[in-house]
C-alpha cells in the first residue's frame, strides 16, 4: 500500500528550503507544503521563468503565495549556491528543514560546469553538501526538542550500483560503460552523507533522511540528446508502472513528517526503510568523502 500523508501537519513554526521545486516530485513537494501552512516556504530556481510558473501553480490552489518566495540559485554554480546560503543567512537567520531535491542525470554525457566539475557530481551531491555546511550552524540554532530539525535529501534506488572512487568522482577517468553510473555513484554519496550527518548531529535535535521515491517519469533526463536505450527503457518502465510525482513527493516527505517516527540517518524507499548499497554503512568512506568533499570546495574558495 502506498503510504500516506496526514492532513493535519502544522508547520507555522518551520522555515523550509526545498531545492528542485519547479519541475517533478519537487513541484508536488512545494504544494504539499504549501498546504500545511509553513512560516517560510523558500524555492531556490536558476530559471526564473520556471520560478514565476510555480508561484502561479501553488496560488492556484490557496489563493495567495504570501509565504512563498522564489530566491535565484544555480546548482552548477558554486558562488550562485554560496551566495544563496549568505544571503539566506543574513535575511532569514532561521532554517528548520532543508531539503536537498534537485538533481540531474545524463548518461555518458560528462558535462562540465562552470567550476569545472562534472555535472552530477556538482549538482547532486557537492553543491547540496555546500549548502548543508553552510546552513547547519543556522539550523542548530533554531532548533530544539520541541521544534527539532530535518534535512531530507532525494536519493534514488541506483544506489545500488553506485561505488565511491575517490581517483574518478569527477569521472576524469572517462564515462563508464554503464550509462546510469556516474549518476548512481552521486546517489550513493546523498546516502553516505545523510549517515554521516546523523551521526555529526545525533545530539542537535536535527533528524536526517534519504529517499527514493520512486520510478517516476521526470525532467531528471532533460540534458540528455539524441537515442538511448537505457533512457527509452526508464521512461517506458516508468510509464507503464510507475507512481505519480504526487506520490513520489509524499513517499520523500512521509518519514520525515511522521510524528512517530524518531529515527535518523536512515534510507527509505517509496517511504518504507530499507537498505542501502552496503558501502553507505562504511564510516570511513563516510568521513573520507566528507573531508575530499570540503577540500575540493576550499580549492574553490567556498569555505
Amino acid at each position: 500500500m502506498p503510504v500516506k500523508l496526514s492532513d493535519n501537519y502544522d508547520l507555522s513554526k518551520h522555515v523550509i528550503i526545498l531545492t528542485g521545486a519547479t519541475d517533478g516530485i519537487g513541484k508536488e513537494m512545494a504544494k504539499i507544503l504549501f498546504g500545511f501552512n509553513p512560516k517560510r516556504l523558500i524555492l531556490p530556481a536558476r530559471n526564473k521563468e520556471k520560478g514565476n510558473k510555480l508561484l502561479e501553480y501553488l496560488k492556484s490552489s490557496k489563493g495567495h503565495t504570501d509565504n512563498v518566495e522564489i530566491w535565484e540559485m544555480d546548482l552548477a554554480d558554486l558562488q550562485s549556491v554560496k551566495n544563496f546560503a549568505n544571503k539566506f543567512i543574513n535575511e532569514v537567520g532561521e532554517l528548520h528543514m532543508l531539503i536537498n531535491n534537485a538533481g540531474i542525470e545524463t548518461k555518458r554525457q560528462i558535462l562540465k560546469t562552470k567550476d569545472n566539475l562534472e555535472l552530477q557530481f556538482q549538482v547532486n551531491h557537492l553543491s547540496h553538501f555546500l549548502l548543508t555546511i553552510l546552513l547547519l550552524d543556522t539550523m542548530k540554532k533554531s532548533v530544539s526538542a520541541a521544534l527539532p530539525g530535518k534535512i531530507v535529501i532525494t536519493s534514488s534506488r541506483a544506489n545500488n550500483f553506485g561505488e565511491i572512487d575517490f581517483d574518478n568522482l569527477n569521472l576524469e577517468k572517462g564515462a563508464y560503460w554503464n550509462p546510469l553510473k556516474g549518476y548512481a555513484n552521486t546517489k550513493l554519496m546523498n546516502i553516505i552523507i545523510c549517515k554521516e550527518l546523523s551521526r555529526m548531529l545525533q545530539n542537535d535535535h536535527i533528524t536526517t533522511y534519504s529517499h527514493n521515491p520512486g520510478v517516476i517519469l521526470t525532467n531528471i533526463s532533460h540534458l540528455n540528446t539524441g537515442f538511448s536505450i537505457s533512457t527509452l527503457t526508464i521512461n517506458t518502465l516508468a510509464r507503464l508502472f510507475g507512481i505519480t510525482a504526487e506520490q513520489g513527493a509524499t513517499n520523500v516527505l512521509y518519514p520525515a513528517l511522521s510524528l512517530e517516527n524518531k529515527e535518523t540517518g536512515k534510507y527509505y524507499d517509496e517511504g518504507i526503510e530499507q537498505e542501502p548499497n552496503k558501502v553507505a554503512y562504511d564510516e570511513e568512506i563516510a568521513k573520507k568523502l566528507w573531508s575530499v568533499s570540503e577540500e575540493i570546495l576550499k580549492e574553490h574558495r567556498m569555505i
